[in-house]
């Protein structure tokens, strides 16, 4: 095979990628537990033009195996030490996609950026969060207070990889200072900045300072994307205000797209119930972690976590089980088993044997649960403590005196553990019974039980029956 020269090969590599333009456009800012792969694809989806990952710090990155996985069709990045994904991509976002890295040394920055610079489109240094975990480790907000520092990072990252590279800080509390600092960083090649329009002191109930954003967006020739602004942003128009306002090139929206993805829509929001579907689906299609899930639909939620069905999304375990609720529960359980067709789920190939056996039992036991099998009588009903006023009106107890005036013997309980999850089967009258749900003790596990029990007797309670009627399908 024909081996370009080594300088050859870097100016081919750099003329077959369309480099990434930070002008006039829409971008998904970088947030922890949100912009993960679904996320960030649904964002796309929804109008975005380019999409940050979650702050991914380097030490955690340089450590990370690069594995294909070709039954999801991404390239993930393992921590080959317990096979958890650092990180995960496709090639549906790489020409969008930014990397955002936490990193307080130059040299290692480098080590990240060449790892990773095949899979993604731009590298962004994070030099505005102002969490005590960055600062400790010198990251974030702490370098601010080092300009030369930083300078030197972005400097060795600008000159050493063939992507675009960019910082995202905080205002200064003085103006003056916040020029003298995007001009100091600007000098050093990055391509553009992202700037929250607050101090690194400042929260988001304080209000943003659009005024120091224009300032420094005319002291400066780079991009300057506008970030903070989510307080005030409730729809699309309120997005291009905020740019307008802070005289930005772009604009980075954080909390409203965690709160409603669609306001990148131009055409209006989507209505929750059909944003949430969406969104699950893409959790489903690229095997995401059921807990960062979990996260990003609370997000959405929000207040309405505290309705009937709120509190059973709240209860639930697996993806499966949150997307039962959404009535995505067969599209879940036919993508399973396809993954599971393909040999190994769509885990990544250095994942312990030990951790996929475990991570696998629990899968397999979600997806054999039928309506009915092995002569258990079995519905996906939670156990829901809030449904009962007292002790007195606890499924067990209204089974065992259900047992008591039909002059039956009492009902007995088996249950199952798999990975910290608990699921009962009750034996009475003659008949088991169990929910599908997995529940997080013994005790709610033999309450879904009786449950379902009660269901099948016809002894449940009016307001039980109620708030549980979305789940018995």
């Amino acid at each position: 095979m024909l081996r370009l020269p080594t300088i050859l090969r870097k100016s081919f590599s750099m003329k077959t990628r369309q480099r990434l333009d930070y002008r006039n456009k829409l971008i998904l800012a970088p947030m922890v537990r949100v912009g993960t792969l679904p996320m960030r694809l649904l964002a796309l989806e929804m109008g975005a033009d380019i999409v940050y990952t979650e702050e991914l710090v380097d030490i955690k990155l340089i450590k990370s195996i690069r594995r294909p996985n070709p039954a999801l069709g991404t390239v993930d990045f393992v921590d080959p030490s317990d096979g958890t994904i650092v990180f995960r991509t496709c090639a549906q976002e790489t020409s969008r996609l930014v990397l955002q890295m936490g990193t307080s040394d130059a040299g290692r920055a480098l080590a990240v950026g060449k790892l990773l610079q095949r899979d993604i489109s731009g590298l962004d240094i994070n030099m505005g969060c102002p969490k005590e975990f960055s600062i400790k480790g010198g990251m974030g907000a702490a370098l601010l207070a080092d300009p030369d520092k930083a300078a030197h990072i972005l400097r060795t990252l600008c000159s050493g990889l063939d992507i675009p590279v960019t910082c995202k800080i905080r205002i200064l509390p003085d103006v003056e200072g916040t020029i003298d600092l995007v001009q100091k960083l600007a000098a050093t090649g990055i391509a553009a900045i992202g700037i929250h329009a607050r101090t690194r002191d400042e929260r988001p109930q304080h209000p943003a300072h659009p005024e120091v954003l224009r300032a420094v967006a005319q002291a400066v020739d780079i991009p300057i994307i506008a970030n903070g602004g989510s307080k005030n942003m409730h729809c699309y128009d309120d997005l291009r205000k905020f740019q307008m306002e802070c005289g930005a090139d772009s604009v980075m929206v954080a909390r409203a797209a965690q709160i409603n993805v669609s306001i990148f829509r131009p055409e209006g929001l989507l209505p929750m119930d059909e944003l949430i579907e969406k969104y699950l689906r893409l959790c489903v299609d690229y095997d995401n972690a059921p807990h960062n899930a979990k996260y990003c639909v609370q997000s959405i939620l929000r207040e309405l976590q505290e309705t009937p069905r709120g509190k059973r999304f709240l209860q639930c375990q697996t993806l499966q089980q949150i997307c039962e609720i959404w009535e995505l529960g067969d599209y879940c359980r036919r993508k399973q088993r396809e993954l599971k067709t393909m040999g190994n789920s769509g885990r990544a190939e250095v994942e312990p044997p030990e951790a996929l056996a475990k991570r696998q039992k629990l899968e397999d036991a979600a997806i054999a649960i039928t309506d009915e099998y092995d002569g258990i009588i079995c519905r996906h009903m939670p156990f829901l403590r809030s449904t009962y006023p007292s002790d007195n009106h606890l499924p067990k107890t209204q089974l065992y005196v259900h047992a008591v005036k039909t002059g039956k013997s009492p009902p007995a309980y088996e249950t199952q553990q798999c990975d910290k999850l608990f699921r009962s089967i009750c034996t009475y009258d003659g008949q088991r019974f169990s929910s599908s749900f997995w529940e997080k003790n013994k005790k709610q596990a033999e309450q879904g039980a009786a449950l379902v029990a009660l269901l099948h007797l016809g002894q449940l309670e009016a307001e039980v029956l109620r708030d549980n009627g979305s789940l018995l399908n």
